[in-house]
């Protein structure tokens, strides 16, 4: 009961702050908000948060070259099993 209270009480306290600010600040909200989705820095910082993650949670080890045998054939082994020379 007191959560259905909390709720009803958060969404009146917003409608009321959003009727008055208005629909012009309604559409500054909205034009900043486009802006900084459609960004490059923002899309650059995306990619490289989605990256870092999908490194984090790959299961596949990330492979260093350990001994190259010619042009074509290189010898990889997982990057935790390189020892720091």
């Amino acid at each position: 009961m007191v959560r259905m209270f909390r709720l009803m009480l958060g969404i009146s306290i917003g409608y009321v702050l959003g009727a008055k600010a208005g629909r012009a600040r309604y559409e500054q909200i909205a034009r900043v908000g486009r802006a900084l989705r459609d960004s490059q820095v923002t899309r650059a910082v995306v990619d490289a948060g989605r990256n870092k993650i999908a490194a984090s949670i790959s299961t596949q080890p990330q492979l260093e070259p350990l001994h190259t045998i010619d042009e074509e054939t290189t010898i990889l082994v997982p990057h935790e099993h390189l020892r720091v020379r």
